[in-house]
């Protein structure tokens, strides 16, 4: 996520326009935007906790997560969790950013959050347990998982926690602020800013410090140098990513990492995040060399790059990338496979199917399109920094089915 920048609002029109820009023959989508929320303050994510409740949760930035039950449109009066004591809001990318309910939640009502820490600007990930009383109110006792110092600028602080199948715990974590990430933290190995993490915080004994375990296969596990909590390295800010779990057609692939990386001055990328990868940052903004160092981008020495699945630029106004979701839902909004994300200062909504961006939907600017969310079902969902959130409804155009076969496809809009 970025500052807003005086951009003007440029008009797409949803015809003629996608043929002639993206070279497509397809049509159009056909969606639309159902109001769900609106009137909260700084709204940041959406999410389930896929205890069958059919419940949402909404973030608000300063530091509170609302309760939505089944059937409303509406969030109980008393929120879910309030930690506005704990949680630095004053920069525009600053506060609580991410919230992740445990696979199991419905039998230990665990979930963790991801914030700004109130005293120091420190990136916090901690633990926090769902009442005995109320399934509606959470414990306000909080163990600290992880504490990452953060350099004085407040951008650039990543935001998203989340688990995969493999019941670890994921944290995207961003460069550390500035521009150009001028302490070169996404490449070095020993700093845990600009990465993707992944800790083990099942089976921990009580007491240990820190309070999780690491997984044996992450790249820098024990004596190999690096930080152990590693995954990948080499991103600016995966302020969004997810998982897709559902299973490609004609193929066992699962568990996949879509991790939209906001680029700097003039490339939005999306990655396909594997244990061990580099994603190239700041030797390369998307596939274009930066001349940043610390190493070359050709020649002997050069930086091997995990090149991003496709990038988009930043022309008409676009900005910064909003990750989203690959659709698996059940109201056929959108084809199965096909990827949702959206970009924070024009307010557009796209779709990837593997080998095309459509421009679905061009929601206006003053929303700031900050998060995607799913229900139980599976269906989609829009934030607007505006303290709106939003349903997309409808059914999209249809093109194959997404397989997700590695392309590095580089879309100029």
């Amino acid at each position: 996520m970025k500052r807003i920048r005086n951009f003007g609002i440029f008009a797409f029109l949803l015809g003629a326009f996608f043929n002639s820009t993206f070279g497509q023959s397809e049509s159009p989508a056909a969606i639309s935007l159902q109001p769900y929320i609106s009137g909260l303050t700084f709204t940041v994510f959406v999410t389930n906790a896929g205890d069958g409740s059919n419940r949402m949760f909404i973030i608000q930035k300063a530091g509170t997560i609302l309760v939505v039950p089944s059937g409303s449109s509406t969030p109980n009066a008393t929120p879910f969790l309030n930690i506005t004591t704990r949680v630095r809001s004053s920069g525009n990318e600053q506060g609580l950013l991410g919230l992740a309910f445990h696979p199991q939640y419905s039998a230990n009502g665990r979930f963790f959050v991801y914030y700004t820490r109130a005293a120091d600007g420190a990136i916090q990930i901690a633990e926090y347990r769902v009442s005995s009383g109320n399934p509606n109110v959470a414990d306000t006792a909080e163990t600290v998982l992880m504490t990452i110092p953060h350099p004085s600028f407040t951008n650039h602080n990543g935001g998203t926690v989340a688990f995969g199948l493999d019941g670890y715990l994921y944290a995207g974590t961003g460069d550390g602020g500035s521009g150009n990430d001028p302490n070169n933290n996404a490449q070095n190995i020993n700093s845990l800013l600009g990465k993707m993490l992944r800790i083990d915080i099942n089976n921990v004994p009580v007491g240990q410090v820190p309070p999780y375990n690491i997984p044996p296969d992450n790249p820098y596990a024990g004596t190999i140098p690096g930080a152990d909590e590693i995954f990948a390295i080499g991103l600016r800010n995966p302020y969004r990513f997810s998982f897709d779990n559902g299973r490609q057609r004609g193929s066992q692939v699962r568990n996949r990492l879509w991790v939209a990386d906001v680029g700097q001055g003039s490339i939005e990328e999306v990655d396909l995040v594997k244990r061990g990868g580099n994603y190239g940052w700041r030797v390369f903004e998307g596939n274009t060399c930066t001349n940043l160092g610390p190493a070359p981008c050709t020649g002997t020495g050069a930086l091997v790059q995990a090149p991003p699945i496709f990038t988009y630029s930043h022309s008409g106004g676009r900005c910064s990338i909003t990750g989203g979701h690959v659709y698996r839902g059940t109201q056929g909004v959108f084809p199965k496979g096909t990827y949702v994300y959206g970009d924070y200062c024009t307010g557009e909504i796209f779709m990837w199917n593997g080998t095309t961006q459509t421009v679905l939907f061009d929601w206006t600017v003053n929303n700031n399109l900050v998060a995607f969310g799913l229900d139980e079902a599976g269906e989609i969902y829009v934030v607007g920094q505006n303290g709106t959130v939003q349903r997309i409804i409808g059914t999209a155009v249809r093109p194959e089915e997404n397989t997700n076969k590695p392309a590095n496809l580089r879309i100029k809009p």
